[in-house]
């Protein structure tokens, strides 16, 4: 059985709580179990945590959930594109598959409300992957 790791950004949590919990319907559908779910303020903040889920014995793969609403600036695409230059680091330092089920940049909040199915999609990558590297 896989065991995973999910990291949940807390930010626009109207849109990452039900990412959240189609992951774990996901989890449950493939035969995979979420050993640990750990909270981060926002997106930006998800690979300290998507590390330490990685480095434990008892977690095969981390998937990531958040969304990157647009606003007046590029930060959006700042943060979006530090976060996933770090998870794809880690995944690769720690040879244990972190998945990216974040939707943005370029966004607004209802299409990040359309995009829920990334938490389920980051779960189902993430136990592909474990399959593919066994």
């Amino acid at each position: 059985m896989t065991r995973l790791g999910l990291v949940v950004a807390q930010y626009n949590s109207a849109v990452t709580e039900p990412m959240a919990a189609a992951a774990r319907d996901a989890a449950g559908e493939r035969g995979a179990t979420i050993g640990d779910t750990l909270p981060v303020p926002g997106v930006y903040d998800a690979p300290l945590a998507a590390d330490r889920l990685a480095r434990r014995n008892d977690i095969d793969a981390v998937a990531v959930v958040g969304a990157v609403v647009t606003g007046d600036t590029d930060h959006d695409r700042v943060i979006a594109d530090a976060t996933a230059g770090a998870l794809t680091d880690i995944s690769l330092d720690r040879d244990v598959p972190v998945t990216f089920g974040v939707s943005g940049p370029g966004q607004s909040g209802a299409e990040a409300r359309e995009r829920i199915d990334k938490g389920a999609e980051a779960v189902n990558a993430a136990v592909d992957m474990v399959e593919t590297l066994q």
